[in-house]
């Protein structure tokens, strides 16, 4: 195991030099009456060419009207159990997002338990939007807009079990991805169709996924976090899947793909809800395409990801956040981990939280449009939204 998470003192000779520029953010609490804040979703919902903040609570679905961040319940207890996840994205080029709920959350309940929802929007977005429920699988966990190979969006739903297996262990049926194609009248049949196949037994238990562009006439593909590490699925090959990453701490809970100059890596949590902050670097060879390195072993339950270039280096960094659930006392927060160079061979850490975002789920967007991606967290135990502005 290799260790690139350099110390304050290693990095002032960098910082000196101005090599590496310091980030500045300006933090405001969007909403401090938050219940859980299972999932967060950047998107232009009103159609005025500024990203909104979609979040996914335990019994309600909001939007966050950008500047003012006034707030709009569209949707409210649409199961007895809890929303657990959202995707918005403007799927038909109209410059408005549409927006796909999960629900019925019960993880130690394989059989019955969740649900899809598509929420049909009324002309005065800021109202009640109609749900129509969707076929669905047992757990249903995270989902995402991802494109097919027409270039068109179809919605994929990643269950955190396979169907009637067994809830501690993950043993038993695989996990089945599922994608839903939008009817031009979204009341009527969706063409639901599965990524996966029932005669996989390698994906247990998942927990998190990133839809990866690939060319414009291909579909996009994705990196799925699982018990068994993390795998790449291709799009059209349910059957064909690469295994970028084991470790003998028990899996991944949560993946992301950043970008470095002519190449890309993927930043990993691991395990599911675990400590440790891993990136997987491409390798030099075919036995060992991958390279591993730990940034940080000192989180309390890792539950958020994401990779973007915040600070304008043509590279990507990696924001990581912990909640420590059922641990009081423990400190909560952000880190944000900037690769020194081109290569990703050693990263500075810098602190963005500390101890004020018990992180449930996280994502990057330029809120203000001023060119830098501004960081959206929601918090658990703290019960708040928060922005972290992105300043020079």
């Amino acid at each position: 195991m290799k260790s690139a998470w350099l110390c304050w003192g290693m990095l002032s000779g960098f910082a000196a030099l101005g090599a590496l520029p310091e980030p500045k953010f300006r933090a405001v609490n969007v909403d401090t009456n938050v219940a859980i804040g299972y999932g967060i979703a950047v998107a232009d919902v009103d159609g005025d060419k500024r990203p909104d903040i979609v979040l996914c609570d335990k019994n309600q679905i909001a939007w966050y009207r950008n500047p003012s961040w006034e707030k709009f319940v569209i949707a409210e207890n649409l199961t007895p159990k809890d929303h657990v996840c959202v995707a918005a994205a403007d799927i038909d080029g109209d410059g408005k997002a549409e927006i796909a709920v999960g629900a019925e959350w019960n993880p130690g309940d394989t059989v019955d338990s969740g649900a899809v929802f598509y929420l049909i929007a009324p002309a005065d977005r800021t109202q009640r939007w109609e749900p129509v429920k969707l076929p669905h699988e047992p757990t249903v966990h995270r989902m995402r807009w991802m494109k097919d190979d027409r270039g068109q969006f179809e919605l994929v739903v990643v269950p955190l079990h396979g169907r009637g297996n067994n809830a501690q262990t993950g043993e038993g049926e695989a996990v089945k991805i599922l994608r839903y194609v939008r009817p031009a009248d979204p009341r009527t049949s969706w063409t639901v169709t599965p990524m996966t196949q029932p005669s996989w037994t390698r994906l247990h238990k998942t927990h998190n996924f990133d839809p990866i562009p690939v060319r414009q006439a291909s579909a996009d593909i994705m990196a799925v976090a699982a018990k068994e590490g993390v795998f790449l699925v291709p799009d059209g090959s349910p059957t064909q899947i690469t295994l970028i990453g084991t470790n003998a701490i028990g899996g991944a809970g949560e993946v992301r793909r950043g970008k470095l100059p002519g190449k890309g890596f993927f930043a990993a949590v691991e395990p599911m809800h675990g400590n440790t902050l891993s990136v997987y670097l491409p390798g030099l060879t075919s036995s060992a395409p991958f390279e591993r390195l730990v940034l940080d072993e000192s989180l309390v339950d890792g539950h958020a990801l994401a990779c973007g270039d915040l600070l304008g280096l043509g590279r990507d960094q990696v924001v990581v956040g912990w909640r420590a659930m059922n641990r009081p006392g423990v400190k909560v927060g952000l880190r944000l981990y900037t690769p020194l160079d081109a290569t990703g061979k050693e990263w500075r850490m810098t602190p963005v939280d500390d101890n004020t975002m018990a992180c449930e789920d996280l994502a990057l967007a330029d809120l203000n449009l001023d060119g830098r991606l501004d960081i959206i967290a929601a918090g658990r135990a703290t019960k708040n939204l928060k922005i972290w502005f992105n300043e020079p």
